[in-house]
């Protein structure tokens, strides 16, 4: 087994250098603390994680909550990426990942009682009942937390901008001359509040009218209820000539209920999604879509993370807010202004 004498040796510093950077500590500069985790790397060395968790009082093991109500797990496409980048930008810095839960070996246990068992040093939230009282309890704890698109007051989030990227998506639309455009929208949380805002705000200023038949409620990643909600919006008198879909994955929902119907798209009825999902890209024709920048959310969210837990009087809580950029595809048709 290699030891710390032997990376030292090799990287030609001392002894306590060596394990000040496998250990975390801060007062090493950060070119030498690179090297020294690069050399440990290549010599095959590993650390006896009790060891280390005595000498620094921590686990280097961090908590994943993420609790999807649509029974998607991590093939939900969007927190998928998002939790990747998260997980490798956790592990260049020496820690682990533990997914969180409600029970140990059956006996039930909160989020919270969970976290304590495990021994994580901070736990990451995304896609949950932000307002559940276990939710709560956690953010409330001594623990260090941070959430991905939610916000509490005194913890830090990463959150996708989520009002901006809406209002570039329904510009786009607006410009392309449509102005009968209709917004499936996913059910209610803080995203899609922030989301419907935006959409009604982008068109008022555009001197556009939304009737409240235009506007349907469906849930996330719910095709059937995607195609569903686009039936009824066909069926109106005056049906629209673009509608929005909560996500990528919902918007395929509606294209099966054009394509059943016999329309296309866009020659007779535009689409655009969100999220910018791969999928989205390689459908026929390409999905207009606003696409999120998962890779920035993933890795602030890690970073902003440790630093909390390593750092906690410097680090300084705020919300941080990631842009995302528009797809253009070619769902969405020129129309004249006038229709």
């Amino acid at each position: 087994m290699v030891s710390m004498k032997e990376i030292a040796k090799k990287c030609n510093v001392s002894v306590a250098s060596v394990s000040k950077a496998l250990n975390g500590y801060s007062d090493i500069s950060e070119e030498t603390r690179k090297m020294i985790l690069k050399t440990a790397s290549e010599m095959g060395y590993l650390p006896n994680s009790s060891a280390r968790t005595l000498k620094t009082k921590r686990s280097y093991n961090i908590g994943v909550m993420f609790v999807d109500e649509a029974a998607s797990g991590l093939t939900h496409d969007y927190f998928n990426h998002v939790l990747e980048t998260f997980k490798r930008t956790a592990e260049e810095r020496g820690y682990d990942i533990t997914f969180t839960s409600g029970k140990i070996s059956g006996q039930k246990l909160s989020y919270y009682e969970h976290c304590r068992y495990r021994g994580v040093d901070g736990v990451v939230i995304a896609c949950v009942d932000f307002y559940a009282d276990e939710v709560q309890e956690l953010i409330r704890s001594e623990i260090p937390v941070v959430t991905i698109d939610h916000v509490f007051d005194g913890n830090i989030a990463v959150v996708s901008n989520n009002g901006q990227g809406m209002e570039d998506l329904v510009t786009y639309i607006y410009n392309q001359g449509h102005r009968r455009i209709a917004y499936i929208h996913g059910d209610n949380t803080s995203v899609t509040r922030i989301r419907l805002t935006s959409f009604y705000r982008t068109l008022q200023r555009m001197g556009v009218e939304t009737p409240d038949d235009y506007i349907k409620e469906s849930p996330y990643r719910d095709a059937d209820s995607a195609a569903k909600a686009t039936r009824e919006l066909l069926d109106l008198p005056n049906p629209p000539t673009c509608i929005l879909y909560p996500d990528d994955y919902a918007a395929i929902g509606g294209i099966n209920e054009i394509r059943e119907r016999g329309l296309r798209i866009p020659e007779d009825i535009s689409i655009a999604g969100y999220d910018g999902i791969t999928i989205a890209k390689i459908l026929e024709p390409k999905l207009t879509t606003l696409c999120q920048d998962t890779v920035a959310i993933g890795r602030i969210a890690a970073e902003k993370l440790i630093d909390l837990i390593e750092n906690p009087k410097t680090t300084m809580i705020d919300k941080f807010t990631v842009d995302g950029t528009l797809f253009k595809g070619a769902s969405v048709k020129q129309l004249l202004p006038d229709r």
